[in-house]
């Protein structure tokens, strides 16, 4: 099986290198909406995406003829207090240093999970997701999500190994992993 994890167009948020997460549920931005209609796929019957308001609007301009299967555990990560403000922003706020030099590892402040919780969350939802969608003779399964939820599954499965930062993918781009018929979300993609 071939698992697509891609990323949603921009934002106005990520254009000025905003924290975006689970509270903030923004439309795409005009750049966002020209990248999403740069390439579409009419061959895709079927996409799972996030039900953040910006991942949908990115299926549906990039995927116009499938079928959007909303995921819920495809939510980005709970910033917490962060939440749309920019590193810039943040640079003298001591608990977002803490944060970072933590490796950005425990729940922000006001947030509902740490980032081991939110890499569970997601890459059960994968497991599940790509179980179910094999179950039924898929053999491509398309995600459309957030860079969290796809550097989260990354990191947990990839090989080589990088760290979570290196598996940033570009909005409106990511990445494709082939999955064995025996995959059960312990071994590697590979």
């Amino acid at each position: 099986m071939e698992l697509v994890l891609m990323r949603h167009a921009k934002t106005s948020g990520n254009l000025v290198k905003r924290y975006i997460g689970s509270r903030t549920d923004e439309p795409l931005a005009p750049e966002g909406i020209a990248q999403a209609e740069a390439i579409t796929e009419r061959g895709i019957t079927r996409v799972y995406v996030s039900p953040m308001r910006r991942a949908v609007e990115t299926a549906t301009i990039r995927f116009p003829n499938a079928e959007r299967v909303l995921i819920e555990d495809f939510r980005e990560m709970d910033f917490g207090d962060f939440e749309g403000q920019s590193a810039a922003e943040m640079s003298e706020n001591a608990a977002y240093r803490a944060w970072v030099d933590a490796n950005c590892e425990p729940a922000p402040p006001g947030a509902s999970e740490t980032w081991a919780e939110y890499s569970d969350r997601v890459c059960s939802a994968i497991v599940r997701l790509t179980r179910e969608a094999a179950a039924r003779g898929e053999e491509r399964v398309v995600t459309l999500s957030h860079g969290g939820v796809i550097m989260a599954a990354m990191t947990r499965w990839a090989r080589p190994e990088k760290a979570y930062y290196m598996w940033n993918p570009s909005h409106c781009s990511g990445y494709i992993a082939q999955i064995g018929a025996d995959w059960n979300g312990n071994s590697v993609f590979p």
